[in-house]
Formats: structure tokens, sequence, C-alpha cells
């Protein structure tokens, strides 16, 4: 005898229901990864698209910076060469965050993700001093700008627009936070390229009057900066410390898993997100008259209902509760036997 038929449990081991299961698990399975994997590499080309085209913007600005003097606009080129940084950032995490779950790892590497979006906070936030402190030393002096100290600031403008938008888009539909990080980066540099562009004109119509309209545009843009990165930080941090979904988020896990027959109540559901998706843990209620197999059963439909109806969620830990509702009452014997009988 074979020492795994040993091991067997009763009934056929090789049934269609039992290579159905598993056949669903591996189809939902690769389905997901293929799922992920998609989104994650849409991401990651995004980042790179960012990247190249912020770098070009950078070196532009701050070379027409330096070459009229303009604190404004060098201020705007240094926010942007901290936007080319970030938005290496932002692809590093998504490449890291894309590798598949392993024995140390056991819910993926999706945190880095996570981490991305924190360290792109922390870069807005160290880039918003630096300018301001800078703009403040430089208040005294008043400057003397060129006519083409506009040409970088208006073509930032439209260019910084359109990848905003794709950013923020592209972010919510694949529920990436360091994208969306970066794509508020873009605002930053939208605003402060703004605020830089009204700078210089000002100096440029009255370079007498609106002298030092170059370094108070350095000020603001700094302020600016530095506001919006404590919203990106905070928001990273919400996640790094399991912050739950949202109550609709949550009604929509609580009304999958309730539309599978057996399935009689939620004591506890709990998520917590680990890079773009969700893991949850739920806690159902089924019959306590049940088998082991048969509430096993009705928690691996649950799993699958779940994940297969509700796009953001990469796994469901279910763990199986007797119901405290009451029982069906049993039926009289006579009633009872006449069942049994066909009557």
């Amino acid at each position: 005898m074979r020492p795994w038929r040993a091991l067997s449990v009763p009934g056929p081991p090789f049934s269609d229901s039992y290579i159905h299961a598993i056949s669903s698990k591996r189809m939902a399975a690769a389905r997901t990864s293929a799922t992920i994997s998609r989104e994650e590499l849409i991401g990651r080309r995004i980042a790179l698209i960012s990247m190249s085209i912020g770098a070009a913007l950078a070196v532009a600005k701050l070379l027409v910076g330096i070459r009229v003097g303009s604190t404004s606009v060098l201020s705007d080129g240094l926010e942007a060469t901290g936007d080319v940084l970030s938005s290496a950032i932002v692809y590093a995490g998504l490449w890291l965050a894309s590798k598949p779950p392993d024995y140390e790892h056991p819910y993926g590497h999706g945190r880095y993700e996570t981490l991305a979006g924190l360290a792109v906070g922390a870069m807005l936030l160290l880039a918003g001093a630096a300018i301001t402190w800078h703009s403040v030393v430089s208040l005294g002096a008043r400057t003397r700008l060129e006519t083409y100290a506009l040409y970088p600031l208006i073509a930032a403008i439209f260019i910084k627009v359109a990848l905003a938008a794709v950013k923020f888009r592209t972010g919510r539909k694949i529920a990436s936070t360091s994208l969306e990080a970066d794509a508020w980066h873009d605002i930053t540099d939208l605003l402060s390229t703004g605020v830089a562009l009204v700078s210089v004109l000002l100096t440029l119509m009255n370079p007498a009057r609106f002298g030092i309209a170059d370094h108070v545009g350095g000020i603001v843009i700094g302020v600016i900066i530095f506001f919006l990165s404590i919203k990106v930080v905070r928001r990273t941090v919400d996640q790094l410390v399991d912050t739950m979904p949202e109550p609709s988020k949550m009604a929509e896990i609580r009304a999958a898993a309730l539309s599978v027959p057996g399935a009689l109540g939620i004591e506890k559901c709990f998520a917590r997100r680990t890079g773009l998706k969700y893991h949850v843990d739920l806690h159902l209620e089924v019959q306590p008259e049940m088998t082991v197999r048969e509430s096993h059963e009705i928690a691996r439909r649950v799993k699958f209902a779940v994940k297969g109806t509700v796009p953001w969620v990469a796994d469901v830990l279910v763990h199986v509760e007797p119901s405290p509702l009451p029982l069906p009452a049993p039926l009289p014997r006579a009633a009872s036997l006449g069942r049994m009988h066909g009557k």
C-alpha cells in the first residue's frame, strides 16, 4: 500500500467536484495575477514617461533660471528636479510591488508601493522647506529678467496639466497610492509654475516697482509645496497603520459574502491595504450543526465570491463560526415519519 493512501479521506479523492474546485482556484489565481501585473505595468510605464518629460523640463528651467538670475524660475526648476527623483522612486516602488508573494512575504510586496508614496511626500516636504529658505535669503535683492524666462514656464503648464490628469485617472483605476502621490506632485508643479509665471511677468512689466516679486514668488512656491506634502504623507501613513477602507467599500465585501447560500451572517470583517489591493479577514456565521466539510465549502465559496465581485480585494481569509440565530424548530415525529415515507 502506498503511503499516501493511508492519509486519504473518505470519498473519491479525484471526484468531479474536487477537480472543479482546484481548477477554479488556479484559474482565479491566474486571473488575479494577470490583472495585477497589467495594472502595475501601466503604472510603471506612466512613471517612466513622466520621469523622462520631467527631466527635460527641469534642465530647461534650471538653465534659464541660472542664466537670467530668476529666483522663481530656479525654485521651480529645483522643484521639477525633485519631481524627476520622485517619479524614479514611484517607478522603483511599482517594480518592487509587482514581485509575487514568497515564503517571507506571504502577503506580497505591495507595501513597497506605499513606501514609495511616503518617500515622494518626504521629498516634497524637504523641497518646500529648501525653496522657502532660499527665497527668504534672497528677498532683499532686486532682479531684472529677460523675456525668455517665460518660455519654459509656459511649456511646463501645458505638459503638467496633461501628466497630472493621466496619473490621477490611472492611479484611481489601479488604486496606486504612489501614482496618485506623483499626480499631486504634478499639481504642485502646476501651482508653483503658475506662481513663478506671475512673478516673472510682474518683474518684466515693472522691474523698479516689482523687483522683489520674483523672490516673493519663490516663497509662495515653497509654502505650497510644503502643505501639499503634508497631505501626501498623511495619506500614505494611514495605509501603513492599516486604516480601514471607507464604509461603502466594507459594505461591498459584506454583500458579496452574504450572497452565498449558507452564509447566515458576518460577525467581523476587517480589511487592510497592502499596495494596490486589500487583504480581508472575515468571520463567517453558518449553521452550528454543519460538518467541517460543509462549512469549509461555504467558506471557500464566500472567498471566491468576494474576490470575483470586488476587484480591489487581493485575498480573503475566512474564519467559520456557529451562527447565534435559532435553528428551525424540529418537525413533529409523525410528520417526520410521513416525509420519510413520501406522504
